[in-house]
């Protein structure tokens, strides 16, 4: 019986499951939005938010155990410097899940996984914007 076992096994061991989770959440603070299983949404949400309360704390413990867990410099930098400030004065409830129906192939149900906070610069958007503006003076 499986009583008070909180942890969702996913079907993998310890270890596979925890470099699937790591995996996500460096995808989630990279991408800043990830579509993936509602039950692995659950799971990641939990550990990017205790990253967040982790990072806010932004001594170099801190910074060394958030690099323990994703192993990922540009991540942990990322995390340290552009999302931290944006949740700044927000007492938790980093992440929101939005549910999408299920999959077509096996009928898993679907969510997307996003931060809350929206004013979280996006380098994609910097990157589209500036060749938008390469195109429009090579056109003019």
């Amino acid at each position: 019986m499986r009583h008070r076992c909180l942890d969702k096994k996913l079907g993998r061991s310890g270890s596979h499951r925890k470099a699937l989770v790591a995996s996500l959440v460096r995808a989630l603070i990279k991408e800043r939005r990830i579509r993936t299983t509602l039950v692995k949404a659950k799971i990641v949400r939990s550990a990017a938010e205790k990253m967040v309360t982790l990072a806010r704390k932004d001594t170099v413990a801190a910074r060394r155990l958030v690099f323990a867990r994703l192993a990922c410099r540009d991540c942990v930098k990322t995390l340290f410097e552009t999302m931290v400030p944006a949740f700044e004065g927000r007492p938790g409830g980093y992440t929101r899940i939005v549910k999408l129906g299920t999959r077509q192939g096996d009928g898993a149900d679907m969510a997307i996984l996003e931060w809350v906070a929206l004013d979280i610069p996006d380098k994609r958007k910097k990157k589209k914007e500036s060749k938008d503006k390469k195109e429009a003076k090579s056109v003019a």
